[in-house]
């Protein structure tokens, strides 16, 4: 009879919640799963891009190329430059939660208030600086051209330095206007038209023969490139894209379709369209979870300045938070890499 009972109490015990497994609470236990189904689906999604970049990689932008730009540095190259402080700022923002959590174990509070402010500040730079990267990335840089066939090529120099359509078109004597719904028929529109026309850029292109044409094929300098005399040699030894020689980059100008200034859903004057589709998608599901766990930072934070974790004794909310905090860094590390080092 007495073994009955004890069994009983037993099974009572660990399906109403009486035991911990692994010594965890059941906030943790919780937390623990949310990290790895979330986990799993971060590994979806970077995998569909790492399939579709190997799928398409004769054509994907070269990431030293889109993300050159660094506030206050208005015309200088500098390639990843800010990515990398960006990364550094949320990886130092980890740094201060294991603090505050480490706080939060000696009862300090304090510290704990001082430590989760500092994450919060740099979980707040970092959204802002993300927010500039898209603006900059949906603004572009240099522009481009669409040709009938889908492809975008680039104008550059002699030397293989980019040129800006700017400095490539010429203002024609043509007006052309928005089609809106409000000056032609109520089913039909289209989106906001480029600073240039086809037109203005296929006749500056003529009053510059020293421009060129490159495409969206990535090469390395190899013999059988350098065979190729479609292409022009010498401009770089490592990989790069595909210079035409003037002759080949004319026919290519008048096969000029649309003139595509910087990056959307549709069309990106980098390259494929899919990175700027992966980019936007990625990126902003990966924002979305930094920016919330911002905003619950603030509410620990809060609670933290009003005493209710030292009323209960136990600052085990902070280190729920923080074990979320830490899973959105080491995500941005795999997504740091896959976008902008491989």
């Amino acid at each position: 009879m007495g073994a009955t009972v004890t069994t009983a109490n037993t099974n009572e015990n660990t399906w109403g919640g009486g035991n911990e497994p692994m010594g965890a609470s059941y906030g943790k236990l919780m937390m623990w799963f949310f990290i790895v189904s979330d986990a799993l689906t971060f590994s979806g999604f970077l995998a569909a891009y790492g399939f579709s970049r190997f799928k398409f990689i004769d054509n994907w932008p070269i990431a030293d190329e889109v993300f050159t730009h660094f506030p206050f540095m208005h015309g200088v190259d500098a390639p990843m430059y800010y990515v990398a402080l960006m990364t550094f700022i949320l990886i130092f923002s980890s740094v201060t939660m294991v603090l505050a959590v480490d706080a939060g174990h000696q009862m300090k509070q304090k510290k704990v208030a001082f430590y989760m402010l500092l994450t919060i500040v740099g979980g707040l730079i970092f959204v802002g600086s993300q927010a500039w990267e898209w603006k900059n990335f949906i603004k572009g840089e240099y522009g481009a051209i669409e040709t009938k066939g889908g492809s975008i090529i680039q104008f550059v120099d002699k030397n293989g330095k980019r040129v800006k359509l700017e400095d490539v078109a010429v203002v024609l004597p043509e007006a052309r206007e928005q089609h809106k719904k409000s000056n032609g028929l109520w089913f039909v529109g289209e989106p906001s038209l480029p600073s240039y026309s086809v037109a203005e850029v296929q006749a500056g292109f003529k009053a510059h023969p020293e421009l060129l044409v490159r495409t969206e094929k990535i090469y390395r300098d190899t013999k059988e490139d350098r065979e190729n005399k479609s292409l022009q040699p010498g401009l770089n030894k490592n990989k790069h894209r595909e210079v035409l020689n003037r002759e080949a980059s004319e026919t290519m100008v008048a096969n000029a379709h649309l003139v595509v200034e910087g990056a959307n859903l549709e069309r990106n004057e980098y390259g494929s369209k899919l990175f700027a589709d992966f980019f936007f998608f990625i990126t902003g599901f990966h924002g979305f979870h930094v920016f919330s766990g911002v905003v619950i930072n603030i509410i620990i934070y809060f609670n933290v300045l009003l005493g209710t974790y030292e009323k209960r004794k136990s600052y085990e909310m902070v280190e729920k938070v923080g074990l979320y905090w830490h899973f959105v860094d080491l995500v941005w590390v795999f997504v740091f890499t896959f976008f902008y080092l491989v």
